[in-house]
Formats: structure tokens, C-alpha cells, sequence
């Protein structure tokens, strides 16, 4: 099972490698194309951009976005635009910008993904990181399928130097979060971190498992940001 996971991610980082190179090539010689910035060069790129799987939208965004730098830094040559169109991009992408809705609520940190991709890992990371920024965390080893997952996240937690709620192994994960709902109220935390098992969408009874903590979570813990987390 683990060298067939393994095979298909090999195949996927390939896949997209492919892409970002065939995509990089396609828009440089569109730069290479044209001397000035004009309605045909716009299309062509945007062209180029789609046929490049950026999506329709998402292409639509950063041309208008492109136009608009253009026209503000007064750029005329195509060579110009090249960098402009980089940072629009980035811009469109939020690099080192995060969704998550943590300032002044309860959260919850859901940590979802198949075995072996370092959601356990993860979590200890993240926990050490949000105790760092003054944030109180609370860990739940939800993982008691996994033989040592909740060894291993207790080391993690210890590391972090936060506190963590487990349970037996084999046990009910959905129990492991309620109780762990119960001692964040009551510690009064800001951050609730939980590790899940490794799971694939086909597996129905380990997906009716994911959908019984999300019932625990709205119910217990409904008035909290909830975020979830598949890690890859």
C-alpha cells in the first residue's frame, strides 16, 4: 500500500514539475514575442496562461491586475512587464499570507490526510509555533489508530511544551476530542490542535469517523473558528 501512496506522489510532483516548466517556457516566449505592450499581447498571454491550466478566473484576476500595474508604472516595453507579471501572480497566489482567522477567537486546527505525510509532525510544529506567539495551545491525539502515533505525539507536545489530551489506543477518537473540547473551555485556550488518522476518501467507515468529530466540534464547540488542515 505505502509504495503504491508513494508511487502516485512521484508521479503527481512530476506531473506538476512538468507543468510549472511547460508553463514557465509558454510565457517567456510570449515576452520574447512582442516589443510593446498592446490588446494582442495581453490576449496572447492570457491565452498562454490558460492553455497553462491557470484557470479562467484566476487568469482574468491577474491580467486585470497586470493591466492595471501598466498603466500606473507607466510600463511600455513587454520585457518590462515580465517582473510585474511575477509579482502580480504572487500577489494572486498570497504567498506568506494566511487565511486563518485566529486573532481574538477560539480556533481549532483539524489535521486531516492519508498515513505517513507528517500530520503528527505537523501538529507538534504548529503548536510550538502558536505557544511561541503567546497563544494558549491545546494538543488532542485523536490518532488511536495508528500504532505510536500517541507516543509520538506526546514527545511532540512535550517538545512544544503544551498540554495534551489522549486516549487509549483503539479507542474512539470522537471521545478523545470531546474530552479535549471540554478541558480547552476549561483552560480558557486559544488554539485546539487536533491530530486525526490517516485516511483515504473511500474508506467509509474512517470518513463516517472524520464525520462524527465534525458533529462533536459544531456542537461542543460551535461558537469557535474551525479550520482543517489536509496535509499533503
Amino acid at each position: 500500500m505505502a509504495e503504491v501512496i508513494m508511487g502516485f506522489f512521484d508521479k503527481l510532483v512530476k506531473g506538476l514539475t512538468k507543468t510549472r516548466d511547460n508553463m514557465s517556457t509558454s510565457v517567456n516566449q510570449v515576452f520574447t514575442s512582442y516589443d510593446k505592450i498592446d490588446d494582442e499581447f495581453y490576449e496572447d498571454l492570457e491565452e498562454t496562461m490558460i492553455m497553462s491550466d491557470m484557470g479562467i478566473r484566476t487568469t482574468d484576476e491577474i491580467i486585470t491586475n497586470l493591466k492595471k500595474k501598466v498603466k500606473e508604472q507607466h510600463i511600455r516595453s513587454a520585457a518590462e512587464c515580465k517582473q510585474l507579471l511575477m509579482d502580480t501572480i504572487k500577489e494572486q497566489m498570497r504567498v506568506n499570507e494566511s487565511d486563518f482567522a485566529f486573532e481574538d477567537q477560539k480556533s481549532v486546527l483539524l489535521m486531516i490526510g492519508i498515513n505517513g505525510v507528517g500530520k503528527t509532525t505537523t501538529v507538534g510544529k504548529l503548536a510550538n509555533l502558536y505557544r511561541k506567539q503567546g497563544k494558549k495551545v491545546l494538543i488532542a491525539a485523536a490518532d488511536t489508530f495508528r500504532a505510536g502515533a500517541i507516543e509520538q505525539l506526546v514527545v511532540w507536545a512535550k517538545r512544544a511544551n503544551v498540554p495534551i489530551i489522549t486516549g487509549p489506543e483503539g479507542g474512539d477518537p470522537g471521545a478523545v476530542v470531546y474530552d479535549a473540547i471540554q478541558s480547552a473551555k476549561a483552560r480558557d485556550t486559544d488554539m485546539l490542535i487536533i491530530d486525526t488518522a490517516g485516511r483515504l476518501h473511500n474508506k467509509k467507515n474512517l470518513m463516517k469517523e472524520m464525520s462524527k468529530i465534525f458533529k462533536i466540534l459544531a456542537r461542543e464547540y460551535g461558537f469557535a473558528h474551525i479550520e482543517t488542515l489536509l496535509v499533503l
